[in-house]
């Protein structure tokens, strides 16, 4: 496993991505109780989420041997148009291979980037093994999801903005798939701000983070289920667990019903367009897995790729 991610490569990051990368908004949400919440929305983000930020820190790395060969990804679906996305800001081909259950709206994306899409299965396992024989067949440079310092240390740039729009924050929230944002998000914080809390929150349905703290080690689930289909990986990276067991104070899971709720609250009260894996740290706070806090918190939006169909699917 590598050493763990530092501050200052989360400094580097951010210079390098600045100018392709957006700076989200803090968006104070209406109606709380207790302190004031705010959602920092990647889901305003080019690609509509986060995932550019190390997808681009990461591209931007590879010498001239691996632009010309072109780069490989597996995803289900934002980490796959966020490549595809850096790939074409840097002029070079992105394959993805994505799950055969991927939403259309995230598939529509990465072809509309320009990717070359692959399907393979519904798990993280099959589609990184497709992903692993076509780089070795085409000569591809695999971008990780999240399990890479660059990765890491792109998604850590969130962190930084929360802690220069928000000075005042007691708490932030993160959504948890493979770990990408919770490891760089709570590396900037703490590294800045140990006293604020940083909690993770996963599905139910895939508690990958919560099973692996649990056993002290990273382990795979038999099965994952969740309609916050970006947080769905059946196991967390090696380096992202370590800096989970770092930096987090603490990893919950919400339920479906929970997500769907949130997802909807957002359109409904804040008018915010949030995919449902975006919706979970929200969730948390709403269905009471997570308390009130005097102070502010802050709600990570992971994304809003989502199509209005899916939305009004979750309509109670």
């Amino acid at each position: 496993m590598s050493a763990l991610v530092s501050s200052a490569a989360i400094a580097d990051a951010a210079a390098r991505i600045k100018g392709v990368a957006r700076h989200t908004p803090l968006v104070e949400l209406p109606g709380e109780e207790g302190g004031p919440v705010y959602a920092k929305c990647e889901n305003l983000q080019a690609g509509g989420a986060f995932k550019i930020r190390g997808a681009f820190n990461f591209i931007a790395r590879l010498d001239d041997a691996a632009v010309r060969s072109g780069v490989i990804t597996y995803s289900s679906g934002n980490h796959a148009q966020a490549v595809a996305l850096a790939a074409r800001r840097r002029g070079l081909a992105a394959v993805v291979v994505m799950p055969t259950t991927a939403p259309a709206v995230k598939v529509d994306g990465a072809r509309r980037l320009g990717a070359e899409v692959y399907f393979e299965g519904t798990t993280s396992v099959e589609r990184k093994q497709r992903a692993e024989a076509l780089a070795e067949e085409r000569g591809l440079t695999m971008v990780p999801p999240f399990d890479h310092p660059d990765i890491v240390a792109g998604q850590g740039t969130v962190g930084l903005e929360i802690l220069e729009d928000c000075p005042e924050g007691t708490r932030v929230l993160v959504p948890v798939g493979g770990g990408g944002l919770v490891a760089g998000v709570s590396t900037a914080v703490k590294s800045a701000r140990p006293d604020v809390t940083v909690i993770g929150v996963e599905p139910a349905g895939a508690p990958k983070m919560s099973k692996s703290l649990a056993a002290g080690h990273p382990v795979t689930l038999d099965q994952v289920s969740s309609i916050a289909d970006g947080l769905i990986p059946v196991r967390p990276g090696e380096l992202t667990f370590a800096h989970v067991r770092r930096y987090v104070d603490e990893v919950v899971t919400v339920d479906d019903e929970a997500i769907a709720a949130a997802a909807r609250w957002y359109a409904e009260r804040a008018k915010l367009v949030v995919e449902t894996s975006g919706a979970a740290s929200l969730a948390a706070l709403q269905s009471g897995v997570v308390g009130v806090a005097a102070g502010p918190t802050v709600v990570v939006v992971s994304g809003g790729n989502v199509s209005l169909d899916t939305l009004h699917g979750l309509s109670s």
